[in-house]
């Protein structure tokens, strides 16, 4: 790590903020791509012993201390690092200028996304300070001086230099190989100061360069930069890779307060989603008030500026990490303010209280518009998640049907970027699958125009975008119970409470059956590929596609073991009870199916009669396995199936059957039945038991 962190502190002594700013530019321009210092670090060391052991074929012991002397740098980097943020932290606080203030900014950014450097962003007084500089508060942070503290600078100072000490000492005696004792010593100082590097790398950074100084913030830092969860990591920033023009160049556009609040919200963003700590003290210092109230003014804004992709950002973070803060932001409107937000960046023009316009000439949604619409989207999924199987008020109800207004635009529209259509449809799948489900009638209260999707006179442009959504999903292949549950649950749910939604989604799917030649998994169909999910391991996976296509059948169980196999079917049947017979129906269903009659084709009729229910197809003929047999050949052969039963029994399998209502009994009368000669070897069984307790 190449950075003077004596120079730059000499130069914030003397308040040389053209020093400062040089120094911490070349940082930033090195290490801007930089996410991970440690383990890029990591990874070339092991690729070099990768290497290393391809030339030599065997590892050889006396590279150990080269490994050591990486271990060692890659520490002290870690000091450096620790000691740069404690620094730039204080250094923001003196009323630094505007420009010194973005370039400390981007510099804290960087290093708040090496977890072990968390440190000193988590206490109090670094988040408030964060939190005003981002125009969430005007609390100012009382735990420390706002004024340059020259004891403060060379306290650390002195550590850096004791840790250089410390560094040479280690490094003479392992140098010095020649006298045992010597080697021995130096051991043993390399062992002490080994001993320091590793507490600061846990997080205790009094003896490195508070020196007792800073004691009351310890403890904080320390649960800072062991504690960090929660969100998987995911790839950079989107925004960044897509922009056409660079980050720098981008903020020259924007004006200084502007660029200081983006790159405020981004320390905290990354501060926030890498410590619990950091999460448990924003809710406690009451940040979200702030961040609300911020969001609710730019959304009032005509036209949203480029800080509020961060708000959004920061928002969703703490809403999926402090489940108090979820609730608190449903409390105080969050909903209607997130709705407008993505309205405002939608650019929508009503034609109706629902409708809004969509037609060949609507442009694409931009780059910014649609990272800013997907952030509104992953947030309002966190604060509604709970709200599907409720019953609405009133008011809610108006709110959230404007909403699913909202959020059939987001399906139709295109983006600038193919990408950006799948991933927006997939957050739009996900929020209509945890809204009230009566809610959900808006996506089909469009008027049928000339060359839309159209099923008994009712506009299915939005639903056919689902269908084509779903076989999408199912095509990806990967992360199946992730991308495919959430579509097949929404699907489902419309296809029970509107039958115009079922009638062109079943004539989509389940088209009428003509081939009864192959299993009805088989191929590669939409419904054969949802037919093989009914037998797959995931429980969740295999219960969401046959509900879909148990709905499709209208819930009848005869249909739906015609188009599936009784086979596959048997599991969702087993569940429901509905195993005893082929013109059972869901005894509680509540869906809205009409009575349009299931007629078979031509083709279906002339093999009917030869379908394996089991297997769902025409199987070919099999010879009869008792053509040719005695009487007596019979009657042997049905005594061995029952001593095999009986013997199954005894072992604690029993044989099962269905009864009238549809459920699994065992098989009675078995026992009855039972051979003179079976009864008389399980008399001798029990003798034989007995006498053996006796002895």
């Amino acid at each position: 790590m190449d950075v003077d962190l004596e120079g730059i502190i000499q130069y914030i002594k003397q308040g040389n903020e053209n020093g400062v700013q040089t120094q911490l530019q070349e940082f930033n321009k090195e290490f801007a791509q930089c996410f991970f210092f440690d383990a890029e670090e990591r990874d070339r060391r092991k690729q070099r012993r990768l290497e290393e052991f391809k030339k030599n074929k065997v590892r050889d012991y006396t590279d150990s201390d080269s490994d050591y002397d990486e271990y060692d740098q890659e520490d002290r980097d870690l000091i450096l690092r620790q000691n740069l943020a404690l620094v730039l932290l204080r250094f923001i606080r003196t009323g630094v200028k505007s420009r010194v203030l973005r370039v400390s900014l981007r510099t804290l950014r960087i290093l708040s996304r090496d977890k072990k450097v968390l440190g000193p962003f988590v206490t109090d007084g670094a988040l408030l300070t964060l939190s005003k500089l981002a125009g969430l508060t005007t609390c100012d942070a009382s735990e420390e001086a706002s004024d340059p503290d020259a004891d403060f600078y060379d306290n650390i100072l002195v550590s850096l230099a004791e840790a250089k000490v410390l560094q040479c000492r280690a490094n003479e005696y392992d140098g010095d190989m020649d006298a045992t004792d010597q080697n021995e010593e130096g051991c043993t100082i390399d062992e002490d100061a080994k001993s320091d590097i590793s507490n600061a790398t846990s997080g205790d950074l009094d003896s490195i360069s508070w020196l007792g100084s800073q004691r009351t913030s310890i403890n904080e830092m320390h649960r800072g930069s062991i504690n960090h969860k929660m969100l998987e990591r995911g790839r950079k920033d989107r925004r960044e890779s897509k922009m056409e023009m660079g980050e720098e160049e981008q903020e020259e556009g924007d004006s200084g307060e502007e660029a200081q609040r983006k790159e405020a919200l981004k320390v905290l963003c990354n501060v926030v989603y890498n410590s619990t700590w950091a999460q448990e003290r924003f809710s406690a210092l009451r940040l979200m008030c702030g961040l609300i109230e911020r969001l609710s003014s730019s959304v009032s804004c005509s036209s949203p500026s480029s800080v509020q992709f961060y708000e959004l950002r920061l928002m969703f973070l703490i809403t999926a990490l402090r489940p108090e803060l979820r609730t608190q932001l449903q409390q105080e409107g969050g909903v209607s303010i997130l709705t407008a937000a993505l309205e405002n960046s939608l650019e929508v023009q009503w034609t109706d209280q629902y409708v809004c316009v969509l037609g060949p000439t609507t442009p694409p949604i931009s780059l910014e518009a649609s990272q800013r619409i997907i952030e509104v989207l992953k947030t309002l999924f966190n604060i509604t998640c709970g709200t599907h199987r409720q019953e609405p008020s009133e008011d809610n109800a108006a709110l959230y049907r404007h909403l699913v207004a909202l959020l059939r635009v987001c399906l139709m529209r295109k983006c600038i970027l193919p990408d950006d259509i799948y991933e927006l449809q997939g957050h739009t799948v996900n929020l209509l699958s945890a809204l009230p489900l009566q809610c959900l009638d808006v996506l089909l209260m469009v008027p049928v125009e000339p060359g839309s999707q159209q099923c008994q006179g009712v506009n299915m442009d939005c639903v056919h975008t689902l269908v084509l959504f779903m076989e999408r999903r199912l095509d990806s292949g990967d992360k199946i119970k992730e991308k495919l549950t959430p579509i097949l649950n929404l699907l489902t749910e419309s296809c029970r409470a509107h039958r115009e939604t079922r009638h062109y989604i079943r004539k989509h799917i389940l088209p009428p059956l003509r081939d009864a030649t192959h299993r009805p998994e088989e191929g590669s169909t939409v419904k054969s590929r949802l037919i093989r999910l009914m037998t797959h391991l995931d429980t969740d996976v295999k219960h969401c596609a046959a509900d879909f296509l148990f709905v499709l059948c209208k819930e009848n169980v005869s249909r739906f073991v015609k188009y599936t196999g009784y086979g596959n079917a048997a599991g969702l049947l087993a569940s429901r009870g509905l195993l005893g017979g082929p013109s059972c129906r869901a005894p509680t269903t509540d869906g809205q199916y009409s009575s349009d009659s299931d007629s078979d084709t031509e083709e279906y009729r002339q093999v009917k009669d030869r379908i394996n229910l089991v297997t769902g197809r025409v199987e070919t003929e099999q010879p009869d396995p008792m053509e040719g047999m005695t009487e007596e050949e019979k009657e042997e052969e049905a005594k061995r199936l029952i001593m095999l039963f009986n013997k199954l029994s005894r072992g604690g399998i029993h044989a099962m059957t269905v009864d009238t209502e549809g459920r699994l009994v065992p098989m009675t009368g078995m026992r009855e039945n039972s051979l003179p000669e079976e009864r008389e070897s399980e008399s001798e069984n029990d003798r034989e038991a007995e006498e053996g307790e006796k002895n």
